[in-house]
C-alpha cells in the first residue's frame, strides 16, 4: 500500500497559499485492506474512506470510462493494480494533478509545477472533455487564481464541448453549486468571462449573458457597457467581502437593462421592474436558495430608489424600509445595503468613492427603531387606530432624521 497526497492541498502549497483540507490517493489496496486498518467508508460511486483520526478523505486509485452524456455518465474501476499515473492522467488540471508520497518526492508527470510557475490552467488530457462539471471548475478556479490565464487549447476544447452539447447534460443543482463558489472568490468576474469565452454562459444564464453591448447613460455609467459595469460590480462586492446573498443579489441587478427597447437606449426605463420579473424563472431553473433570491429580488427592485434617498419623502423612506422588512431583519437589510453600494462603486471611477447613501438609510432605519411602539398602542385608547398612530410617529422620527 502507498499512499499520497493529491490534489488542490499540493497546489495550494506549492503556491504559498493556505491549505484547508488534503485529499489522499491509496494505490496498492482493496477496501478489505482499508477496512482492516480502520478506515471508515463514505464514498457512493466508487470507494472513499475517511481517515479514523483525521477524518481526511482517502480514495483508492481508479479509472472511469465514459458511458453516457453529462457529468454523471461514468464508469468507475478501482483495484490493487490501478498505478498512481492511472489515477493522475483522469484529473481535469495540470496544476491538479501532482502528488506527493510519504518520502515527500513530487510525482508531475503531466507538467503542473511547470503551468503553476507559467500560471496556467490548461486541461491534463483529452478526457477533460467527458465531464461538463469541469468547465464550471476551471472557470471558477480563473477567479480565485487571479493572475492565471486559460490555455489557449484548453479553452478551444471548452468550445467544443459546449458546441456538442455537453454543458446542456448539467443539472441545475451542480451549476448552482460552482456558479455560488466562484462568486465568493477574489475576482468573481473572471469566472463568467471565462464562460463567456468558450460560450457556456449563454446556456447557463442567457440572461445575464445578453448585457454584453447594452450601452447606458454615460453621466451614470462611465463604463458604459452594462455587461462590464456587472463585472465590475461583482468584483466589488468581493472586494467588500459581502455575503453570498448579496453578491447574487449584485450579479443579477440589473438583468432588466438586456430586454429595454432598442428606441429609448441608453435609458432603461422600469428596468428594475423587469429585473425583477426575471428573477423567479432563473432562480427556480438553478434551484438557487431562497435566501439568495429573496435579497436579490429586493435590490433589484430597489436599488435606484437606495441611492436617491436624500430625495425621497418621509412617508416613501419609511415603505421603501417596510418593503425591505428592515425592522424585523436587519441583518437582511445591510445585505440589501452591501449589494447597493457594490452597485454605486461598480462604475468607472467609483471604486473610491464613499456610499454616503448607505450611512443614511443606516440612520434612518435607527430614527424608526426608536420609536417605542408598544408604548403607542398602550396608550391610544382606540385599537383600531394604533397602526395609523405608530406610522405616523416613524414618519415624524424619519423627518427629524431628515432635517
Amino acid at each position: 500500500m502507498q499512499i499520497y497526497c493529491v490534489g488542490g492541498a499540493l497546489r495550494d502549497e506549492l503556491l504559498g497559499l493556505p491549505v484547508q483540507d488534503r485529499d489522499w490517493v491509496v494505490v496498492g489496496a482493496t477496501p478489505e485492506d482499508m477496512a482492516a486498518r480502520g478506515f471508515k467508508p463514505v464514498g457512493r460511486d466508487f470507494p472513499v474512506f475517511l481517515h479514523p483520526q483525521t477524518h481526511e478523505e482517502y480514495a483508492l486509485a481508479r479509472t472511469e470510462r465514459k458511458t453516457a452524456p453529462g457529468y454523471t455518465g461514468f464508469v468507475f474501476h478501482t483495484s490493487a493494480d490501478v498505478t498512481l499515473e492511472e489515477d493522475l492522467i483522469r484529473r481535469d488540471l495540470t496544476i491538479n494533478a501532482m502528488a506527493r508520497g510519504e518520502g515527500g518526492v513530487l510525482v508531475d508527470p503531466h507538467g503542473g509545477r511547470a503551468d503553476l510557475e507559467r500560471k496556467l490552467l490548461r486541461h491534463v488530457s483529452p478526457a477533460f472533455a467527458e465531464d461538463p462539471v469541469r468547465i464550471l471548475r476551471l472557470a471558477r478556479f480563473a477567479a480565485r487564481l487571479t493572475d492565471f490565464t486559460v490555455a489557449p487549447e484548453t479553452l478551444d476544447l471548452m468550445r467544443e464541448m459546449v458546441e456538442h452539447g455537453e454543458v446542456d447534460a448539467l443539472v441545475a443543482e451542480r451549476v448552482w453549486q460552482e456558479l455560488a463558489r466562484g462568486l465568493m472568490e477574489a475576482r468573481p468576474s473572471r469566472m463568467f468571462e471565462t464562460l463567456r469565452a468558450c460560450g457556456a454562459l449563454t446556456k447557463l444564464l442567457p440572461e445575464l449573458d445578453r448585457l454584453w453591448g447594452v450601452p447606458q447613460r454615460a453621466e451614470y455609467h462611465p463604463e458604459i457597457d452594462t455587461g462590464v459595469h456587472v463585472m465590475m460590480v461583482i468584483d466589488m462586492a468581493a472586494q467588500l467581502k459581502l455575503s453570498l446573498p448579496a453578491r447574487f443579489a449584485a450579479l443579477v441587478h440589473d438583468l432588466g437593462k438586456g430586454t429595454t427597447p432598442t428606441d429609448i437606449l441608453p435609458r432603461h426605463i422600469g428596468h428594475e421592474q423587469r429585473s425583477v420579473s426575471m428573477l423567479d424563472p432563473i432562480c427556480e431553473r438553478l434551484r438557487v436558495p431562497a435566501d439568495c433570491r429573496d435579497v436579490a429580488r429586493l435590490v433589484a427592485r430597489f436599488h435606484g430608489d437606495m441611492g436617491k434617498v436624500t430625495e425621497l419623502r418621509p412617508d416613501t423612506q419609511l415603505k421603501l424600509l417596510e418593503r425591505c422588512d428592515a425592522l424585523r431583519r436587519p441583518d437582511r437589510f445591510e445585505e440589501i445595503l452591501g449589494a447597493c453600494e457594490a452597485d454605486y462603486r461598480g462604475r468607472l471611477g467609483y471604486t473610491e468613492r464613499p456610499f454616503t447613501a448607505g450611512e443614511r438609510w443606516r440612520a434612518l432605519l435607527a430614527a424608526v427603531q426608536s420609536v417605542d411602539a408598544g408604548a403607542i398602542a398602550q396608550a391610544c385608547q382606540d385599537k383600531a387606530q394604533i397602526p395609523m398612530r405608530i406610522q405616523q410617529a416613524r414618519i415624524c422620527a424619519l423627518t427629524a432624521a431628515k432635517a
